[in-house]
């Protein structure tokens, strides 16, 4: 019985670290499908992927709101075809709005200097620090990699649900520890 007991008393600390692994690893799947079928679909995200140094992917985002609302999802950043980090994006957003929606989306790291913003204490704060590009379809036929001039494109994908409105909205990166 003190055997059960001591095996029960080790293991329970070790029950949450093996819950985020393995939450983590199907982050990771997720991220890397996600991108791999954006690459596919779209030759502007092909052509960013080859220029960035780093990339950062949400797969699934969930977005809805009455007046107020939030958006939440986690992410990976790939770097040099490896994973270098989970992060999580959270925004709250305030006016004429209606809606839910999940959708994922893409952040393609231009420079070191850029990637270096995403890494601070505090996280990266959309609308501060460098610009952020989001590109949409009309931009994407467009846009080549030598007409890349930002520090940071990012591409929505993946759109379901119906979201309406307009309104002001604030979304902070954070790295995820442990």
């Amino acid at each position: 019985m003190s055997r059960w007991l001591l095996l029960a008393a080790v293991s329970a600390p070790l029950a949450p670290a093996t819950a985020i692994a393995a939450d983590r690893a199907a982050l990771e799947s997720d991220a890397s499908k996600a991108y791999r079928k954006l690459i596919a679909k779209l030759p502007v995200a092909k052509a960013l992927s080859k220029e960035a140094v780093a990339v950062l992917v949400f797969p699934k985002i969930t977005k809805a709101g009455l007046m107020v609302g939030g958006q939440y999802g986690d992410g990976v950043l790939f770097k040099d075809g490896k994973t270098a980090g989970y992060y999580n994006t959270a925004g709250a957003s305030y006016g004429l709005q209606a809606g839910a929606q999940q959708y994922g989306y893409a952040m393609f790291f231009m420079n070191e200097e850029s990637l270096q913003t995403l890494n601070k204490a505090d996280g990266l704060e959309v609308g501060v620090g460098p610009s952020i590009v989001v590109v949409d379809q009309g931009m994407a036929r467009s846009l080549t990699s030598t007409t890349t001039r930002e520090d940071i494109y990012a591409i929505i994908f993946s759109q379901k649900g119906l979201m309406a409105g307009l309104g002001l909205q604030g979304n902070k990166i954070t790295r995820l520890t442990e």
